[in-house]
């Protein structure tokens, strides 16, 4: 689908993330689990993923049919971004066929120099017909990133970032004050861990949201669990 038809695809619709890093228990370097949780998230009437690595957004594509919000997580010296940080990451998620790609978009160091408006110019240069979301922490980034010409503007960051650190918890108010001044389309993400932060979100203005911890991360839920009853 155009980006037009994605657009209206996904308005008010949950996104579920279904991630998993190495060292962590769901991960396995052959896929063949987050493919799985894709499939649940389908079945259960998600018309969307968001997913980390090219092995299992590749395998969540084939599995569900899905749009796919694709993302590479890799640190680099020099970078305080690991989201999608350098134009290898972007290649090899076009050639995997995310739908859309999401990058970190927040005012932090990147080891070659550039702004992250920089960056995205670049990418929107080398692929014109190329679809991105800018995962950002605050309203000044959220506008930096309309500026530079991205689709999508997500509060992914929030609360991520040596400024927003203050910021514990699910803050419907930004997804508002980002709302009120930028034209593109806000995604709600991070830090959304009940179903009523979700209805919170769509109130806020929000296109759709994201959700992920609380639905495919079985450890960090049971984390929570545990911190609530001790």
């Amino acid at each position: 689908m155009d980006k037009k038809e994605l657009y209206e695809y996904l308005r008010g619709e949950l996104i579920v993330s279904c991630q998993a890093l190495p060292g962590e228990p769901l991960y396995r370097e052959e896929g063949g689990v987050m493919c799985l949780m894709a499939q649940a998230a389908k079945n259960a009437g998600v018309k969307a993923i968001r997913a980390q690595g090219i092995v299992d957004i590749k395998q969540i594509k084939e599995q569900t049919n899905l749009p796919v919000i694709g993302i590479i997580k890799k640190s680099y010296p020099g970078y305080a971004t690991y989201i999608t940080a350098t134009m290898d990451e972007v290649d090899k998620l076009v050639e995997a066929g995310s739908d859309i790609i999401a990058l970190d978009c927040t005012n932090r160091e990147r080891g070659d120099g550039k702004t992250p408006s920089e960056f995205v110019k670049e990418i929107k240069e080398k692929y014109p017909n190329i679809v991105l979301m800018a995962d950002i922490s605050n309203l000044e980034e959220a506008i930096e990133a309309e500026k530079a010409g991205v689709d999508f503007v997500g509060t992914t960051m929030n609360g991520y970032t040596p400024y927003t650190t203050v910021s514990k918890k699910f803050d419907p108010s930004l997804v508002k004050e980002i709302v009120k001044n930028v034209k593109i389309p806000v995604i709600a993400e991070g830090k959304i861990h009940e179903p009523k932060e979700a209805k919170a979100a769509l109130e806020a203005g929000a296109h759709c949201m994201v959700v992920g911890g609380a639905i495919t991360r079985p450890q960090e839920i049971t984390s929570r669990f545990l911190a609530e009853l001790k």
